[in-house]
């Protein structure tokens, strides 16, 4: 093990995990005035958020994601998969009456991340320091709506809210590093984690980030995202074999 490269993971994947007790800590400074500019901030932060995932999606995840799966029509299978998983998951949390779609949101497209992270470090990619900024770019608004909705659901403290937050610091660094232990001599493995959480980041997206894209109670929109995106994939994956 190169004790340089887990460094450089270590370092990255916290920096990248710090933004999100930060954007919490930034929402913890409550009722901006004007009104209208407290609501204006929060839907930029939200939109800013949702751009951060598609580019993290369409810069990163996908094109690094089916290099490593030597640009197989697999590739969209697993897309579909992963969106199909984060539905799912939703479903079940909706249902159960603990729907906490920010954070949720956050901690599903953090860990995996992550583990590419740690990968792509592992193989000295170029592109690892871009994707951990993407990382914690999204991390930063994510954080700030999961601190309202985890402050409104729990009815907690802000203390209380941000130390919850912080302990999902550490995820990063262990997720990295399990990346590049169990995933850099495994290459295709790598992209699938990549490209089955672009599917799920394009199904949160569509799903909760983007709410005026979806109708209350019905779930067709975000999947038909997830798959007019991987439709798109298909075509370009036609376009370079002919």
């Amino acid at each position: 093990m190169d004790i340089s490269l887990v460094s450089t993971i270590i370092v990255l994947s916290t920096a990248a995990g710090i933004c999100i007790p930060v954007g919490g800590l930034i929402a913890s400074f409550e009722h901006i005035r004007p009104n209208w500019l407290e609501q204006e901030f929060r839907h930029f932060l939200i939109a800013f958020g949702g751009g951060i995932l598609l580019g993290a999606v369409s810069v990163v995840l996908v094109p690094e994601g089916t290099t490593f799966m030597n640009d197989s029509v697999f590739s969209i299978p697993v897309v579909l998969a992963g969106g199909l998983t984060f539905f799912l998951i939703e479903r079940l949390l909706d249902l159960k009456r603990r729907e906490s779609p920010q954070l949720m949101a956050m901690v599903l497209d953090y860990v995996p991340e992550a583990i590419a992270l740690g990968g792509l470090i592992a193989l000295g990619s170029p592109i690892a320091p871009l994707l951990a900024l993407l990382i914690g770019l999204q991390n930063l608004p994510e954080g700030f709506n999961a601190y309202r909705e985890l402050k409104f659901q729990n009815n907690t403290s802000s203390q209380k809210t941000l130390l919850t937050m912080s302990l999902l610091v550490p995820l990063g660094p262990l997720a990295g590093i399990a990346g590049y232990s169990f995933l850099s001599e495994h290459e295709p493995i790598m992209g699938a984690i990549m490209l089955f959480s672009a599917g799920g980041i394009l199904y949160l997206i569509f799903q909760d980030i983007a709410p005026q894209s979806r109708l209350k109670k019905h779930w067709a929109p975000p999947l038909g995202a997830v798959f007019g995106f991987c439709f798109a994939l298909f075509a370009e994956m036609l376009t370079h074999t002919s």
